[in-house]
This record gives structure tokens, sequence and C-alpha cells, in this order.
């Protein structure tokens, strides 16, 4: 399933054995060496302040990966998580300085800032079963689906404020509306929230992929679906939840991203599911579906945070800086790919 190493009776031997185990080790080993590699470069690369400012942007990715994760194990793939993270900020945005307007009653209902959160979050679970539902039940293709959310969810952004932005979520006190701001900016322990929000999303999705049912059934619904299907496993449900969980995740990121700047943009989120396709396929999940962890989601998520935040240190140019992380994704992809041959070869030999 998840990481696949090779009992002894049926091992693969010698070289063949060690290069499997690095490709498997990949991106704990890509990690310690760009980690290296900037350290020497940049002195200020290991500063506190500077790994606690890398750490809150591998915090949005990494969320972002995890439900990501679900997804890609499931067999499929979710290109709305950006404009669902986008969608979410600003639902938030306009309850917080607009309000509910019932026209029919004359009135406007500013939600207390928790409330406010649970709607944003709702919203982001709604498309992500949206998607599950098209995908499941009316047979769209998983990149359609979701490529056709993408631009519906980011068109639902700019309708509710024309295009503008909410410029002050800070709230107002008279209405009970306050204390959003500190989902992005609260320090505790002397961490931000999100670096927490992080961790814990990271635990429970861990214990949820390896402990639980849905998690094994996420895996051989990946490995093979037809497979599944005469097991008993309900596949439908199975994939419509991974989705719910992945527009969760995104949710909370638009969510995060909005209370740390104090405002929300509908632009917010663009081109953010290549950056969680990215971690994910950093941390060793197969496209294909059914291997993979979260926490080789987080590592992924911090090789990507270290390489972003370790070229911008040495001054390297945007432009390289995008050709740079296109050139690691391809290097990831292609890894990927011969670890699988390597397994199906260490298979094939052990079976003869």
């Amino acid at each position: 399933m998840a990481n696949t190493f090779f009992s002894k009776t049926n091992a693969p031997s010698g070289k063949k054995s060690s290069k499997l185990l690095l490709l498997q080790m990949r991106a704990y080993l890509a990690l310690m060496i760009v980690i290296v590699i900037f350290a020497a470069l940049s002195p200020t690369f290991l500063t506190t302040s500077n790994l606690i400012i890398m750490a809150k942007q591998v915090a949005i990715n990494a969320i972002l990966g995890i439900g990501m994760t679900y997804v890609i194990l499931g067999a499929g793939i979710d290109l709305s998580v950006g404009s669902i993270a986008g969608l979410a900020g600003m639902v938030a945005g306009w309850l917080i300085t607009e309000g509910l307007i019932l026209p029919m009653f004359g009135i406007t209902i500013f939600f207390n800032v928790w409330i406010v959160i649970l709607i944003a979050l709702m919203t982001g679970v709604a498309i992500g079963a949206v998607n599950g539902f098209l995908i499941t039940r009316l047979n769209v293709a998983p990149f359609i689906a979701t490529l056709g959310m993408l631009y519906i969810a980011r068109g639902f952004s700019m309708l509710i404020s024309g295009g503008a932005t909410f410029p002050n979520l800070a709230g107002l006190p008279s209405l009970n509306n306050t204390g959003f701001l500190v989902l992005g900016n609260e320090i505790i322990l002397g961490l931000p929230l999100p670096i927490w929000l992080m961790v814990f999303l990271a635990v429970i999705g861990t214990l949820v992929a390896r402990k639980t049912t849905f998690g094994r059934h996420v895996y051989a619904v990946g490995g093979n679906e037809e497979s599944a299907k005469f097991a008993g496993i309900r596949v439908k449900r199975i994939k419509v939840l991974t989705y719910v969980i992945s527009g969760f995740c995104a949710a909370l990121v638009g969510l995060i991203i909005a209370s740390q700047l104090g405002s929300s943009h509908p632009a917010t989120g663009t081109m953010y599911e290549l950056n969680a396709i990215a971690v994910v396929v950093l941390g060793g999940t197969s496209l294909m579906g059914g291997r993979g962890t979260i926490i080789g989601t987080i590592i992924g998520a911090f090789v990507i945070g270290v390489l972003e935040n370790g070229m911008v240190l040495i001054g390297m140019s945007e432009f390289w800086q995008i050709v740079v992380k296109g050139f690691v994704i391809i290097l990831a992809v292609v890894v990927d790919q011969l670890q699988q041959r390597m397994q199906h070869e260490a298979l094939a030999d052990s079976a003869s």
C-alpha cells in the first residue's frame, strides 16, 4: 500500500534492493539536500525568523496537499482546490463586511466569526461533494469535472464582490463579528496557528489513512477499483468522500490566507492546485493511485517550501524560480515511474 517494502522471503537482492530503497526515501533525501545547499548559500536561511516564515508558507501547501493526497490515492485528481480556496475567502469576507442581506425582511444578519468560518468551510465541502457526484454518478472524468469546477468557483468568487476586494476583515465589536484575524496570525507556543493546524491535520490524516477502514478502502480503490468493487467496498462513496476532504482542506487554506492578509480577494489561490499536486507527487504518492502517505506529502511540501524560500534568499530571478520548480515536478514524476517499474520487476522476479 503506502510504503511498499518487500519481505525477506521475496525481497529483491543486491543493487536493485538498494536502488529501490533510495527511490522510496527520495522525498527525505531531497529535503536534506536542499536544506544543506541553501544553508551554505545563505547565512539567513537557518535563522529562527526565516524558518517560521517558511513554515507558514509550507503550511498552506501542506494543508492543500493533505486533501489532494486522499484524492490521488483514490486514483482521482482535483484541479479546483485553488478556486475553492479563493471562494471560501470571499464568502468569509462577504459575511464579515456586508453580512447576509434579507431584503424581504429588510434586515442584514452579521454572524459570529465562528459561524462565518463554518459556512466558508461548508462551502468547500459542498463543492467537493459536487465534484464527487459529477465523477461517480454522472461518470465525468475527474480532470474535466474539477477543471469545470475551477472556473465555476472562480466565477462565483468574482460575482460575490463584482471582482473587488473585501479590504477589512477585522470585524466590528458592535456587530459581534471580530476575531477572524486570529486564524492566520495567532501565535501559540512561539509558532503561528497555521503551523499547528498543519501538524494537527497531518496527524489526523495519517491516522485516518493508516488505522481506519475508510483509509484502507481509499488505498484499495486507488490500487484496483474493480477488485475493490468485488470486495464489497462502496467505491462511489469512498471517492466522493475524498473530494469532500479535499474541498474542506482547500476552504481552510482560503480562510487562513484571508486571515493573514486581513482581506479577501477573488484571485486568491490561483495556480494553487499545481502546488498541491506537486507536493503530493514529490512526497511519493503515485498519480496512478493506491500508493502514498500523508507524511510523504508533508515532506514534499517542505521540499517546495525550502526551494521557494531559498531561491528568494539567494536572489534568484522569479522566472528561473518557475523553471526550477517545473523541473523538480517533472523529475519527481520520472522517479515515481522508475520506482513503479522496479517494484513490478521485483514482484515478477519473486513470483518466478
